[in-house]
């Protein structure tokens, strides 16, 4: 990216009403934002892994869970965080009790943090992923033991 296709991007942004833009080409990264800097600077980038074949990832899912298991899988391919920050507590452990709509984890896909939400109260059984690895769609993140009488 050259200092004229800079220029041109800006004159662009000028009347609209866009308060932030990012545009990467290869491994330069340029943000603006209205009423910041603007910063351009290399960013190094980690490639997604390619998506699992259907055949594999039936093979890499975790065992079927019992009737009174259930499991919470990836709604997105990303990359999972069992925690807020690297430095925050997990949001969950193994035997916590959860409740319907609290957060267990994270799944950042395209730079975009979205929190991962229990559908059922119960205790946690299993986490099956570690923290910061790649995860597929559909791909089995924990096991929720239900609380009695819930199915």
């Amino acid at each position: 990216m050259n200092l004229k296709e800079i220029k041109e991007i800006l004159e662009l942004l000028k009347g609209s009403d866009v308060s932030e833009l990012e545009v990467a080409r290869g491994e330069n990264v340029l943000k603006v934002r209205r009423g910041a800097v603007t910063e351009f600077r290399p960013v190094p980038t980690a490639p997604y892994p390619p998506p699992m074949p259907a055949e594999e990832a039936a093979a890499v899912k975790a065992p079927a869970p019992k009737a009174n298991i259930k499991e919470i899988v990836s709604p997105i391919v990303g990359t999972f965080y069992r925690a807020p920050a690297p430095d925050a507590a997990p949001f969950v452990e193994v035997g916590a009790r959860v409740t319907k709509g609290q957060v267990l984890c994270i799944v950042e896909a395209m730079k975009i943090m979205n929190q991962i939400e229990s559908d059922v109260s119960g205790t946690v059984a299993a986490i099956l992923v570690e923290n910061a690895q790649p995860v597929a769609y559909g791909q089995p993140l924990f096991h929720i033991a239900l609380d009695q009488g819930t199915a």
